[in-house]
């Protein structure tokens, strides 16, 4: 699979990356010998660059993506970004980017991981109760320790990525982006673009409307964070399926599959160095990878745009909500 250079570090990453959202429990219990041939799937296929978060399940899938990894490959032929910043408290989880817990958390991290090293430690959200200069200290010192290679933040603005890199590196930037949400498209990637900051983006099927397998009796259970969102019920979903059923027209006339018309379409951006895309099966990997040999013509691009002029967004989730 194709590499790139991410950002200003050193890091080569293949273009697709390969995400473990789903592994922590968020999306519902998740089959764990399905879950391991999938990263064993990524890894055959070429894909070096691994993106967990201590969050997603508090070390249930960075110990799971662990174990598959050691199966499969050695250390250093892959690139492991993680998150931290998120902690639980009682039944909720809250934004904790304090000096203590970041280093609390790459602790846990390394010890979940089975490794000495983190290639890439992303401050997992904005925390506005604590000082950037905090934040910012605590991540100088972790990578002078050489706990961590790299810093990135993921789901930051523009004015919190100038606050926070006022005060130390900010290497990479992990924000959603997908056909029902394009939002930082205006600002952010403009900022990242001209600071050359390396940018991997997240949700690029939609959290599942670009499937292409959903319908109006589509269902989540319980433990899905879908089944209580507004995105995934009522009007919105009504309304949005039908936009999908045209997006499923153009892919057909392409002869792809809307994943694949869906993620080369963020890759088309120039400011998006990588999409970060999960699998439950290998088979959902086998068609999404694919994506990234695909290219879109102007053409393609401008038919996408006159679709989703009549989308509603899609905002997706954050910690507090889930």
């Amino acid at each position: 699979m194709r590499q790139v250079r991410l950002g200003q570090t050193e890091l080569r990453v293949s273009t697709i990356a390969f995400g473990t959202w789903a592994f922590g429990g968020d999306w519902g219990a998740a089959d764990l010998q399905d879950s391991k041939d999938a990263i064993h799937r990524a890894v055959e296929l070429g894909i070096n660059f691994f993106d967990t978060a201590q969050g997603y399940g508090f070390g249930v899938s960075e110990r799971l993506l662990a174990e598959a990894l050691r199966e499969r490959t050695r250390r250093d032929e892959v690139v492991i970004a993680t998150k931290g910043g998120l902690r639980p408290d009682g039944d909720r989880v809250v934004r904790d980017n304090s000096r203590r817990w970041l280093r609390e958390g790459v602790e846990s991290s390394l010890r979940s991981l089975g490794t000495d090293y983190i290639d890439l430690y992303q401050v997992h959200w904005p925390d506005l109760h604590t000082p950037p200069q905090e934040t910012a200290a605590a991540l100088e010192e972790l990578v002078a320790e050489g706990k961590i290679r790299h810093v990135g933040v993921s789901n930051y603005d523009v004015g919190q990525l100038q606050a926070l890199s006022h005060f130390g590196r900010v290497e990479t930037l992990q924000p959603p982006y997908h056909l029902f949400r394009r939002d930082i498209e205006s600002a952010v990637l403009r900022y990242t673009s001209a600071r050359d900051l390396g940018v991997l983006v997240y949700g690029p099927l939609a959290h599942g409307l670009l499937s292409g397998r959903m319908s109006a009796s589509t269902t989540f259970g319980p433990d899905d964070w879908r089944s209580k969102s507004p995105d995934f019920t009522g009007d919105t979903f009504g309304w949005n399926l039908t936009v999908v059923e045209r997006l499923k027209d153009l892919a057909r006339a392409r002869d792809v599959t809307l994943p694949q018309l869906a993620v080369a379409w963020t890759l088309a951006n120039p400011a998006v160095q990588v999409t970060i895309v999960g699998a439950r099966r290998p088979a959902q990997l086998d068609e999404t990878a694919a994506a990234a040999e695909l290219e879109l013509s102007e053409t393609d691009l401008q038919e996408i745009d006159t679709i989703m002029k009549d989308a509603l967004p899609v905002w997706g989730p954050h910690p507090e909500g889930i």
